[in-house]
């Protein structure tokens, strides 16, 4: 892995999903287990490339163009692990910012939603963290996330309340300071 991060030790991930089995009163050699263990690690390597390095380098092409008008990305599909559980919330993400003198390609927007959601995560620090990163490397003269997402840890246990979503967003910069544009972002968050 890059970056000086660790990389995912998976044979000790499916020494632990083997100790779990038997913990909850299964036969980890039986038939359909016995390759749970590390089928387990090989999904947590995928779900968890995000911890692998940071995301800033999605954003590095930009374009000069003097767009000072906002951009927004809407529907972006992502999935994650909760950190408290370790079950999965999906949902989908809308990113929008005010270019200042630079662009981005919007795919680029949707990986640095994908990236930073591939980690153990809560959706407050999510939303925090795909902001930083825009602002962090785009300097744009405002930015703002909204993310809507439905948590299993919530919704398959606990509380049971399936089809439950949570909302979370952030404003920066003159999404922040001017009310005219945090609604316009909401608006078009919100709207077809």
């Amino acid at each position: 892995m890059t970056d000086g991060l660790r990389p995912v030790d998976e044979p000790r991930i499916a020494a632990a999903v083997r100790e779990i089995l038997l913990a909850v009163g299964e036969d980890p050699d039986r038939d359909g287990l016995a390759d749970t263990p590390a089928r387990v690690a090989r999904m947590y390597t995928e779900l968890f490339v995000g911890l692998a390095s940071p995301p800033d380098p999605y954003l590095n092409t930009t374009f000069d163009h003097a767009h000072d008008e906002m951009v927004v990305v809407r529907d972006i599909p992502f999935y994650s692990m909760c950190e408290h559980h370790l079950l999965p919330f999906f949902g989908t993400a809308t990113v929008g910012y005010i270019p200042n003198e630079r662009i981005v390609g919007l795919s680029k927007l949707a990986r640095v939603v994908e990236h930073l959601a591939r980690r153990p995560q809560v959706q407050e620090r999510l939303t925090c963290e795909i902001a930083d990163c825009i602002e962090s490397v785009l300097d744009p003269a405002g930015t703002a996330v909204t993310l809507a997402a439905e948590h299993t840890c919530m919704t398959m246990r606990g509380v049971k309340k399936p089809g439950s979503r949570m909302v979370t967003s952030i404003t920066r910069g003159v999404f922040r300071t001017n009310p005219a544009t945090r609604a316009e972002f909401f608006n078009a968050a919100s709207n077809g």
